[in-house]
């Protein structure tokens, strides 16, 4: 692996994540509320990649400095985590889905084409965290 070196003259990559990480809570909200904005063909898939995406910046936001393989292997992780734990059908935990915050952060029914959805989220973040923090390669 190759070591990362961040521009100097780029902002803290910590504050760059925790807004990218807003934004994209927003954005994904904003698809939920909205969704006659978007194509009808691509129904509830663009909120889940943004949620996926929002996970990429918030280990973004813990790990700096970390390369990006590596947050992005760890959003992919807690993606497909919290995407299998549906399967699990425990009462607490089907009761806190059906709250708003529980639905949003876990949602209700398992769906392959959701990972496939976290993916691309993920490798987005892969691409915006080159932009956003001028990556390169040392």
């Amino acid at each position: 692996m190759s070591a990362v070196e961040i521009d100097a003259e780029a902002p803290h990559p910590r504050l760059v994540a925790l807004a990218a990480m807003l934004a994209t809570l927003l954005l994904g909200l904003a698809s939920r509320h909205w969704p006659a904005l978007l194509p009808t063909a691509l129904c509830k898939y663009p909120g889940d990649a943004l949620w996926a995406l929002m996970v990429f910046f918030g280990w973004r936001a813990l790990r700096p400095h970390a390369a990006s393989r590596s947050v992005a292997l760890q959003a992919l992780a807690t993606s497909a985590a919290v995407e299998l734990a549906k399967l699990w059908q425990a009462p607490w935990l089907v009761a806190f889905r059906r709250t708003n915050v529980g639905h949003l952060l876990l949602g209700h029914v398992f769906s392959w084409q959701n990972l496939v959805a976290y993916g691309v989220g993920v490798l987005s973040g892969v691409v915006l965290d080159h932009l956003l923090l001028r990556r390169t390669a040392a």
